[in-house]
């Protein structure tokens, strides 16, 4: 499959994880990646529901509301 480079913005301790893994970690990462963006373009599939899922996820793995408006905060400093 044919790839092309994209720029994104993370949050920081993603960007972490992402520079310090290995070659082969990477490609795991970006295929990854690749395929939440080809689920989320999906016919069918709306900006609501990911949303929503990805906000579930979120939670799951512990970001709080708090949280969040700090990265928010951050964001916009």
């Amino acid at each position: 499959m044919p790839t092309q480079p994209i720029i994104i913005q993370v949050d920081e301790s993603a960007a972490r994880i992402f520079e310090s893994a290995s070659p082969e970690e990477r490609r795991k990462l970006e295929a990854l990646l690749s395929l939440q963006l080809l689920e989320a373009g999906a016919p069918g599939t709306s900006l609501r529901d990911l949303t929503r899922t990805l906000s579930q996820r979120a939670q799951e793995r512990g970001l709080t509301e708090e949280k969040l408006q700090e990265l928010l905060a951050d964001e916009s400093a």
